[in-house]
């Protein structure tokens, strides 16, 4: 039987390795351009290995942290473009501040980073556009569905796209008795096979690396032993959970049973010392943020006085009960962006085009900066830098009732940007928090140190480009 070609870790570490060279052999072009100019006058000195070794891991410490070598990275080619120029951008400043600040025994001419970035991009960009357009890179595993009803249907309705299915051939799907026909696979590849005589060779004749559980009832229905046999051969066995879980980074809340939480990996308890490190981690980025932000905030606030806070007598801050840790209720600080009257009738869900927003409301909150003064939220203890954001009681109150393990979100401390920030667009219904619920339990369940960090400079992307959420 076929085993796995190649994993998605090990295609990323690929990645990793082919641009690293790149970005090591373009850095060290632009100081052999330099030296042709007579700019530099020597090319084989310390300080440019130096040089080029700082910007190789910077572009690739960074290109992780935007996450361009995630597995399930889903983007057109025109985002990752995006991401590339980011990541180069932040480098320069690191080499800049590493080499003519901390380290300015080893700094080189001031022209060698403005030249090394360009063509550092344009090498990458290249390199993407070659790896996103064909297959020879890597070879893609095939993948084989096992089941054709209600549950295997998740695949067909929230992986349509061709980037959704990037990392995997999809065979296609086998149905199982006890399958729900008339809801199940509506387009996709039906395969019709006696599973007992016929699906060990359908496996060896199809190369097929891992199969997907995905019927709609297990107890009976199962070749148990056919797949304990491919498992042993090397084919992967996945649960549609766990898959949905890996391709698509969330939970797939309404198909979640007891059973695959209590054994899953994940949903790690926190420790009065992680806490404590988390607590002033926390406190110190808040701190230096606010440093170098209080201008912003300044301005902000006197254009909010001088736009209708003057006329209506108004705060320029909004405060506002949330929901936060273990169920704990705190007072949100916000800039405000709407009409003073704009809960006349109650509260109300707010909208991607709300007209109860101010022209000034508008701007700040597509660059998030509406979102500064929760920064002091943040000192206070009530609010971390990443976690799924905090909503009002009104709304949890009505979502704990008709969402699924809704309520399993204040586990943890909610947070100035969150993963489902990152992967759901601007909603507000009951739908939308389900939606962004199946995130939210990812990150509850995923947690880190390292997944934060992911967020916090994904966010700083978001807010450059002015893609607010």
């Amino acid at each position: 039987m076929a085993s796995a070609k190649q994993s998605p870790s090990r295609r990323s570490a690929k990645l990793v390795i082919c641009e690293a060279a790149i970005i090591a052999y373009v850095a060290y072009f632009a100081a052999l351009g330099l030296k042709w100019l007579d700019i530099i006058y020597s090319v084989h000195t310390f300080s440019t290995i130096f040089n080029v070794a700082i910007f190789t891991v910077a572009v690739v410490v960074i290109n992780l942290s935007v996450g361009l070598y995630e597995p399930r990275l889903r983007e057109p080619f025109r985002g990752i473009i995006r991401r590339i120029f980011v990541s180069v951008i932040l480098s320069f400043f690191a080499v800049t501040i590493i080499s003519n600040v901390i380290f300015t025994q080893f700094s080189t001419n001031s022209l060698y980073a403005p030249t090394a970035v360009p063509l550092i991009i344009l090498a990458l960009v290249i390199f993407r556009y070659f790896i996103h357009n064909t297959d020879t890179f890597y070879s893609r595993p095939k993948l084989l569905v096992l089941g054709a009803g209600v549950r295997a249907s998740v695949i067909e309705k929230r992986m349509r796209r061709d980037v959704d299915r990037a990392d995997f051939d999809l065979v296609g799907f086998i149905p199982v008795a006890g399958d729900d026909k008339q809801e199940g696979i509506k387009n996709e590849k039906r395969i019709d096979i006696d599973l007992e005589s016929d699906l060990t060779e359908f496996l060896i004749e199809n190369e097929v690396a891992e199969i997907v559980v995905a019927c709609d009832q297990r107890r009976g229905t199962l070749p148990i032993k056919l797949l304990f046999d491919a498992r042993l051969k090397g084919i992967k066995v996945s649960d549609l959970l766990d898959f949905m879980e890996r391709e698509t980074g969330q939970i797939v809340v309404d198909l979640m049973y007891p059973s695959w939480v209590i054994y899953s990996n994940g949903f790690q308890s926190q420790n009065y010392f992680r806490e404590l490190v988390d607590y002033w981690i926390n406190v110190t980025l808040a701190a230096i943020l606010l440093f170098f932000t209080w201008p912003i905030m300044l301005i902000t606030a006197l254009i909010i006085y001088i736009d209708d806070g003057r006329r209506t007598g108004a705060s320029v801050f909004y405060k506002q009960e949330r929901v936060g840790l273990n169920d704990k209720p705190f007072n949100i600080l916000k800039f405000r962006s709407m009409r003073p009257d704009a809960e006349k009738d109650g509260a109300q869900w707010a909208n991607k085009d709300d007209n109860r927003v101010t022209s000034i409301g508008a701007f700040i909150r597509k660059y998030r900066i509406d979102e500064l003064p929760q920064l002091i939220n943040v000192i206070c203890g009530d609010m971390s830098f990443i976690g799924p954001r905090p909503e009002r009681p009104e709304f949890v109150e009505q979502l704990i009732k008709e969402v699924p393990y809704y309520a399993q979100r204040h586990n943890v401390k909610p947070g100035l940007a969150g993963w489902a920030q990152l992967n759901y667009p601007y909603g507000a219904s009951v739908n939308d928090s389900l939606e962004k619920l199946k995130f939210d339990l990812y990150y509850v369940k995923h947690q880190s140190l390292l997944l934060d960090l992911l967020i916090l400079i994904r966010t700083v992307e978001i807010i450059l480009f002015g893609k607010g959420r």
